[in-house]
């Protein structure tokens, strides 16, 4: 891990290597966007022999008969897990629901002024498709993440991908009951979702991250089919001026065992604490291949010159994952997809059966979203009712603002409305 300071001789340094993190993408797709695009376009124009060819070429598919996974094959995964394992998938799942269930807006409604009612709707998206990488490793968490927002938000429909899926992956489908599995993944399962083909019918939001090919796709449909965010490397802050150097070590080892590409970084303005962050990182990190290299490639420790400074830094920063000391800090915080406060919430835990959303902003994208939610999952729809008191009140006002803005007929419209509701008083 890189150390560098903000003040003295270091500051030029750091101003630089900051102003570099700043401005990192949600990733950098330039290489990969022709291929991309190529294959977006087959399969829009060709449905499903596009589909199948690819997915036969890039997820070893055995048979276009194999493409939906059966009700079946879940449940015999479901079958096949120990009972331990069950259990954690069981209760990952319940805390994951009930945080969803509490921050599922309500529909409402109120009289700002006699005669008029207005209030809001909500209502579920007809149809999602929820992304499940299965690269470096299963991953049942997400779709426990991405499925169970949509259940509370009351999606009729959910479609399920993910290439190669493993055991463990499928077994959280059949616990969540999903009926819509395909062995897909890539570029070619985002397109068919955002398309359709005559196998697979279109969705309206993509949900979940991937690779490169797949955030790559996502932008490509997101002016044709919704799509929650374009997710990036893993990444990890702590900022801390009292933390255990050993505790700091390990989440930031355990964030960069994603991707060679993680980004790890703590900030703090103890200089004695960082050295023995790094210390303990380079020792945690020994036997974890990709850990070490992430931390060799984009592991950075700061030592802010302030208290003040620090949470500056950090802010700036908008990390995916945040790590401060007391609940005193989340005063100031104002950039971050989730916040773990104080030694115990280990960010893993996040991961997994906190109960928040692991699909979080990366890329700085913290500073204008927060993490998925079952938000992403419906629709406000606004609502506003007039009675003549209604009108009469604030009928003439609207007029006035229409003809200050040259639109004559909206004009028109109100007064008509009002004139008429007159003569038959």
């Amino acid at each position: 891990m890189k150390l560098i300071r903000t003040k003295e001789r270091g500051a030029q340094a750091a101003a630089a290597t900051l102003a570099v993190l700043e401005q990192r993408s949600s990733a950098s797709l330039d290489r990969v966007l022709p291929a991309v695009t190529r294959i977006v376009a087959d399969v829009r124009e060709q449905g499903d022999r596009a589909l199948l060819r690819y997915a036969t070429k890039f997820d070893r598919l055995p048979s276009p008969q194999s493409l939906r996974v059966t009700r079946e094959e879940m449940a015999e995964a479901w079958n096949g897990l120990d009972s331990a394992l069950r259990d954690a998938l069981s209760t990952a799942a319940k805390q994951i629901r009930r945080f969803a269930e509490r921050q599922l807006p309500r529909s409402w409604n109120f009289s700002p002024v006699a005669g008029l009612t207005t209030g809001q709707l909500v209502r579920p998206l007809g149809s999602v498709g929820c992304y499940v990488p299965s690269g470096r490793h299963p991953l049942p968490s997400t779709l426990l993440m991405t499925a169970i927002p949509a259940q509370v938000a009351g999606v009729a429909r959910i479609v399920v991908v993910s290439p190669k899926p493993a055991p463990e992956t499928l077994a959280a489908a059949h616990l969540l009951g999903v009926t819509e599995f395909y062995r897909l993944g890539g570029a070619h399962a985002i397109a068919a979702l955002a398309y359709g083909t005559a196998t697979l019918a279109r969705v309206d939001k993509i949900v979940g991250p991937g690779n490169l090919y797949v955030t790559a796709a996502k932008k490509l449909v997101a002016f044709d089919c919704a799509i929650d965010m374009l997710a990036g490397p893993t990444e990890i802050v702590v900022a801390s001026e009292r933390g255990n150097a050993s505790d700091i070590a390990s989440d930031l080892v355990a964030q960069a065992e994603h991707d060679p590409e993680a980004l790890a970084i703590f900030v703090t303005t103890r200089e004695e604490l960082a050295r023995a962050v790094i210390a303990e990182a380079k020792q945690r990190s020994r036997t974890n291949p990709t850990a070490r290299e992430a931390l060799a490639r984009n592991g950075v420790v700061i030592v802010a010159s302030s208290a003040d400074e620090a949470r500056d830094l950090t802010n700036r920063l908008a990390p995916e994952h945040l790590t401060v000391d007391t609940t005193r800090d989340l005063d100031w915080v104002a950039n971050a997809g989730s916040v773990f406060v104080g030694r115990w919430s280990s960010q893993p835990m996040g991961d997994y059966i906190s109960g928040p959303n692991h699909t979080l902003p990366t890329g700085g994208m913290a500073r204008v979203r927060g993490g998925l939610s079952v938000n992403d999952f419906v629709k406000l729809i606004t609502v506003q009712e007039y009675a003549q008191q209604g009108l009469r009140a604030l009928g003439s006002k609207a007029a006035r603002l229409a003809e200050a803005e040259g639109l004559t007929g909206h004009a028109e419209a109100i007064r008509a409305r009002s004139n008429a509701r007159r003569s038959r008083a």
